[in-house]
């Protein structure tokens, strides 16, 4: 099944549509690469996505386990020149909730393998860091 349908709407923004919601990310170019920088660019996405996947995970350890979780995460993405590229992501995930520290430390052996972090080359540095409240 198709996952998405993308439709660039000209001057530098798509449209990406996920066929089974019908849910709608708009994307810009950032204004450091001749963009508007309005939306997320495709690389704010690529970025995101880790962090989203993070908290994903954890989610579903955290149901299993009937865990009450509250999850944040402040990101910040760096792009290198040449070649141009995600060259790092820093990662703060805050979890607030009652955790014991083989709990703390499932969580976070499964948010550094979650499937994007996986899929991400390796040339690009994953910085996380937890903080428990």
């Amino acid at each position: 099944m198709q996952t998405s349908k993308i439709i660039y709407k000209g001057d530098l923004r798509t449209e990406a549509v996920h066929v089974k919601s019908g849910q709608v990310i708009v994307t810009d170019a950032p204004t450091d690469n001749e963009g508007k920088g309005e939306a997320f660019s495709p690389t704010d996405l690529l970025a995101t996505s880790l962090a989203c996947c993070m908290i994903t995970v954890m989610g579903i350890y955290a149901r299993k386990n009937k865990l009450a979780l509250q999850i944040e995460a402040d990101l910040q993405k760096h792009m290198q020149s040449q070649p141009r590229k995600v060259s790092a992501i820093d990662i703060k995930l805050s979890i607030s909730g009652v955790l014991t520290k083989e709990q703390k430390n499932s969580l976070e052996a499964i948010a550094l393998n979650c499937p994007v972090a996986k899929s991400l080359d390796s040339s690009i540095i994953q910085n996380v860091q937890f903080t428990y409240n």
